[in-house]
C-alpha cells in the first residue's frame, strides 16, 4: 500500500499557520485545518494523530525554526552585535507572525491550556538568551549594570512592543491615521526595526567616563 505523499503535513501545516491567528487555539477544528488544506480527516490523523498534537507540532516547529536562527546570532563574538542581531531575529519574528502571536497571548490570559502551556516552555527560553547577552556586555563593561526583568522590560518594551502593541491598535481601527499610514515603513520594516534596536542599545550603553578639564 502507497504512504501518503509527504507533502500534505506541508500543507495541513500552513493551512493551521493560516487559520491559528483567526480562530486561535480552542477555536481550531481538525476538520476547519483539512478543508483549508485540501485534504481529507484521514490524513489529517494519518500524520498528525490529534488536533492537540497537531497544534503543538506547528507552533513547536514555528518556534524552533526561530530559536535556532537566535542561537546562531547570539554567537557572534562581540557583544553589542550578538545581543544587536539576537533582537533583529526576535523582532523580524514578532514582525512575520505578530497576529498569530497576540491570539496566543490572549489565549492563554484566557485560560486556553495550548497556548498557556506554548508561551510558558518557550517565552523563558527567547528571554533566557536575551538576558545572557545583557550580562555578557555587562562583564565586558559596555553595557550598564541593570536588574535583569528591568533589562528585558526596556528591550521589549523598545523593540517588540511597537510591532505588536501597534499591530493590535491598527487591527482593531484605535490608532490615528497619520500612524496607521506610517505603520508599514515607520515601524515594521527592516529600516525601521534596526533603528529602534541601535536606540535601544544606546540607552543600554555604560556611559563614556569624560575627562576632566584642566585647570
Amino acid at each position: 500500500m502507497p504512504r501518503p505523499s509527504r507533502n500534505v503535513d506541508v500543507q495541513l501545516l500552513r493551512a493551521g499557520l493560516e487559520l491559528l491567528p483567526e480562530v486561535g487555539t480552542a477555536g481550531l477544528s481538525v476538520r476547519g485545518v483539512a478543508e483549508r488544506a485540501g485534504a481529507n480527516l484521514g490524513m489529517f490523523h494519518y500524520h498528525f494523530k490529534s488536533r492537540d498534537a497537531f497544534i503543538r507540532a506547528l507552533l513547536g516547529e514555528l518556534y524552533e525554526t526561530m530559536f535556532a536562527d537566535l542561537t546562531l546570532a547570539a554567537g557572534d563574538p562581540s557583544p553589542l552585535a550578538a545581543l544587536a542581531r539576537a533582537l533583529g531575529v526576535l523582532a523580524r519574528f514578532a514582525r512575520g507572525h505578530r497576529r498569530l502571536l497576540r491570539r496566543l497571548i490572549a489565549d492563554a490570559m484566557n485560560g486556553e491550556p495550548l497556548a498557556s502551556e506554548f508561551l510558558r516552555t518557550n517565552l523563558p527560553r527567547h528571554v533566557a538568551v536575551v538576558l545572557e547577552l545583557v550580562a555578557t556586555g555587562q562583564r565586558a563593561r559596555l553595557l550598564r549594570t541593570l536588574p535583569p526583568a528591568q533589562a528585558a522590560a526596556f528591550l521589549a518594551g523598545a523593540v517588540a512592543a511597537p510591532i505588536l502593541v501597534g499591530s493590535a491598535l491598527i487591527d482593531h481601527g484605535f490608532a490615528p491615521a497619520p500612524i496607521a499610514t506610517a505603520f508599514e515603513s515607520a515601524i515594521l520594516s527592516d529600516a525601521a526595526i534596526d533603528q529602534r534596536i541601535a536606540l535601544a542599545l544606546a540607552g543600554l550603553a555604560l556611559p563614556t567616563p569624560t575627562a576632566k578639564r584642566r585647570r
